[in-house]
């Protein structure tokens, strides 16, 4: 059974950073398609960033240029760098993966659909 462990949420000032990290068993990040998803209170869920099983990053408009997604192969640990946090980046943080051979392409920001591993998500709060 594939899982996913999220940490390093948190209540942050805006302008503040912070580093998420997601622990994956019986998944190997390096081979496979990962992403960060978040979902804010009354609203639906979005996709964040995703990192497909060749390293390349695709990352939501809202957090380009703040926001940056790596995994470290060795440790199986797919991370989530935020900085110059904003108040509307409040929300439920969710680790997101998916075997590359049951979907043959990753999913993209506008495709989160696809990805059908979660893990129970990590809390951002940002105040302004």
């Amino acid at each position: 059974q594939v899982r996913l462990v999220e940490s390093g949420g948190g209540s942050v000032q805006a302008g503040g950073s912070l580093r998420l990290s997601c622990a994956a068993s019986r998944f190997t990040a390096g081979r496979n398609c990962m992403g960060w998803l978040r979902q804010a209170p009354g609203k639906g869920r979005e996709g964040v960033a995703v990192i497909d099983s060749e390293g390349s990053t695709t990352y939501a408009d809202s957090v380009k240029g703040r926001f940056t997604i790596s995994k470290d192969n060795a440790k199986n640990t797919l991370y989530l760098q935020m900085n110059s946090l904003k108040p509307e980046d409040t929300a439920m943080y969710y680790c997101a993966a998916v075997y590359l051979g049951y979907v043959g392409r990753c999913p993209t920001i506008a495709t989160i659909e696809f990805f059908n591993y979660w893990g129970q998500g990590t809390q951002v709060t940002v105040s302004s």
